[in-house]
């Protein structure tokens, strides 16, 4: 049971960065690597410039884009890359209500909209910040950061309490 819940993790984190890559491909914006997983290289293909790689430890996936091109398109292109994701996870959630599968996708999804320090909701907001500001500011960006922790350290905590 354990393993079936780990896999369908595993597969809505997947099916979560091709959305990040199918977006990113629709805004022109180069993308060299996609990865599942962490740890040792378990094994890899190149497909259309990207490498796809498995790695060993199924916890967590990335997609590498070139941020600087990312970081000039038009805000909305930005934001629709940054989102992609999550509307993929929210889209099999939706499709698959009552499953693991469209459990772990809606689980992604909420997560993934937290402003917590490298997920989407948090890049989105550094991305809608430096457009605001016309600029980056350190001192805006680590106060938004540790907010944004705060804030979801909050609503976890808040969460665990209602359910005791």
């Amino acid at each position: 049971m354990y393993l079936y819940f780990l896999l369908c993790f595993a597969l809505a984190m997947l099916v979560h960065e091709l959305g990040h890559l199918v977006a990113a491909r629709l805004c022109r914006v180069p993308a060299s690597e996609l990865g599942l997983g962490w740890g040792r290289r378990l094994w890899s293909f190149h497909w259309r410039g990207v490498e796809y790689k498995l790695h060993l430890l199924p916890i967590g996936a990335y997609v590498r884009l070139d941020v600087k091109e990312l970081q000039r398109r038009p805000l909305s292109q930005q934001v629709f890359v940054l989102m992609a994701g999550i509307l993929v996870n929210l889209s099999f959630a939706t499709l698959a209500p009552t499953s693991i599968f469209g459990l772990m996708n809606l689980l992604l999804a909420v997560t993934n909209l937290l402003p917590l320090y490298q997920q989407d909701g948090w890049k989105c907001g550094m991305v809608f910040l430096r457009a605001v500001m016309n600029r980056k500011s350190a001192l805006v960006e680590w106060t938004f950061t540790i907010a944004g922790g705060a804030v979801s350290l909050f609503l976890f905590a808040a969460q665990a309490i209602r359910h005791l």
